[in-house]
């Protein structure tokens, strides 16, 4: 039997060695949770788009996301600047369920599958409208300078 076993095995490695394919070259989709990893992937220019739950306590944990993904530019052409957009969704427990845990402050994503591409643009141009366009009128109409 434990010869019959070992030529066996001889013959899968064998013709795995022998019909070797190369590593697939595309990226998977990348979705980085929590403040920590959030901060440094908005601060290296990587994050796409940055979802943060309205409900963390205490507030001041995530109170500067928003400033910092209007702070750090991306420069995709050398014609436009694009700030990282943000939003500011309902519950943590929902961003939570797309990391697998139970709750969580706030995601960042960094890379996409290319046929999720057309659909994350729309998301993207949405969230920019809602958040990243309105930040002046929001901070006129709230005490700010």
């Amino acid at each position: 039997k434990k010869r019959k076993k070992k030529k066996r095995l001889g013959k899968e490695a064998k013709e795995k060695w022998r019909d070797q394919k190369p590593p697939a070259t595309t990226k998977r989709p990348q979705v980085y949770s929590g403040i920590q990893r959030v901060t440094r992937v908005i601060e290296t220019k990587r994050a796409k788009l940055v979802l943060i739950a309205h409900d963390v306590d205490p507030l001041e944990v995530v109170i500067f996301l928003p400033a910092l993904c209007r702070k750090m530019v991306r420069l995709p052409s050398l014609f436009s600047l694009q700030e990282i957009p943000y939003a500011i969704v309902k519950d943590k427990s929902l961003l939570g369920k797309l990391v697998n845990r139970k709750t969580c402050a706030c995601i960042a994503f960094t890379q996409l599958n290319p046929q999720d591409k057309p659909a994350f643009d729309k998301l993207v141009e949405s969230v920019k409208k809602t958040f990243n366009d309105r930040f002046d009128d929001i901070k006129r109409k709230w005490g700010g300078m």
